[in-house]
């Protein structure tokens, strides 16, 4: 009989994600997956899964569940306090939840985004190749909603007393410095605009979502008015809306865009934008 985890409380936003629908940009179709990919392989690994087993996201509130079976889950990511029927377990490690118990994971502490692995995986039904939710196309299952009943797959044949207790779990950023590569429009801004883009110092805007990280700061100025045709965009692509302000795409971004785009951020430094709550300081490093 397939194990299931029943939505109890559902959290502001929390949605199932894997390592991404890759290879279908031609199609229009973005990769979406895990913000925080470090962490979703962290504590997949925890949970003794294969490091793209389907998570759960959570952003900023958590969630709560209960189990129909036994079963291990790890709560990481984010920290934050998680509870079994009220008493307190351990984040960043393997965690027993008896049948019918509620495992708890409460508001973010420090960062934004928590990931919470089941032994075994999430088994939601695969589309395109890929358990994902996709905010922007609509991909994959719907964000969790209170009463959801989630599948889980079968566990790896490992003792729970065998997995491991403590990882290195990345602190979230104070400050967000994300290496960025100029170009291919950047000679679509002006002289003064690439020097600030490159030294100013700007804010996490309370407008991020999973389609890309906004900021708050100087404008960026264009030397023409112009605009361009609709253009490929990729992952942590830079782009600059009319108002100046750079946004940096990330997993469930448009494929295609027609706003120039000033540079492109390293995908490593992706995982910590994630983690980045509204307010944290950024810059753009020359990479």
């Amino acid at each position: 009989m397939t194990a299931k985890l029943t939505v109890v409380r559902p959290g502001a936003l929390t949605t199932v994600q894997d390592a991404g629908r890759t290879g279908h940009a031609h199609l229009g179709v973005p990769r979406s997956g895990a913000l925080d990919a470090p962490a979703m392989r962290l504590a997949n690994r925890l949970a003794g899964n294969p490091e793209g087993a389907a998570v759960l996201e959570t952003t900023l509130t958590g969630c709560a569940l209960r189990p129909d079976t036994d079963l291990t889950l790890v709560v990481g990511g984010a920290p934050c306090a998680v509870t079994v029927d009220g008493r307190p377990a351990p984040w960043g490690a393997p965690v027993r939840v008896p049948a019918g118990a509620t495992l708890d994971i409460g508001p973010a502490t420090h960062g934004l985004r928590t990931y919470v692995a089941a032994a075994g995986g999430i088994a939601v039904p695969p589309v395109l190749g890929s358990r994902s939710t996709d905010l922007l196309s609509g991909l994959g299952p719907a964000p969790l909603a209170e009463g959801d009943l989630l599948p889980v797959g079968r566990a790896a044949d490992t003792a729970p007393w065998a997995l491991p207790v403590a990882a290195p779990w990345p602190a979230p950023p104070t400050e967000l410095v994300l290496p960025a590569r100029l170009g291919p429009r950047a000679d679509w801004f002006t002289a003064t605009a690439l020097r600030t883009f490159l030294s100013a110092t700007y804010t996490v805007s309370v407008h991020s979502n999973r389609i890309g990280l906004r900021t708050e700061g100087p404008a960026l100025k264009r030397r023409s008015a112009g605009e361009l045709p609709s253009e490929g965009m990729v992952l942590g692509a830079v782009q600059v809306p009319p108002d100046g302000r750079p946004v940096v795409f990330l997993h469930d971004h448009p494929t295609t865009g027609g706003y120039p785009v000033i540079a492109v951020v390293a995908e490593e430094a992706l995982a910590a934008a994630a983690q980045a709550v509204p307010g944290t300081a950024v810059r753009f490093a020359p990479c």
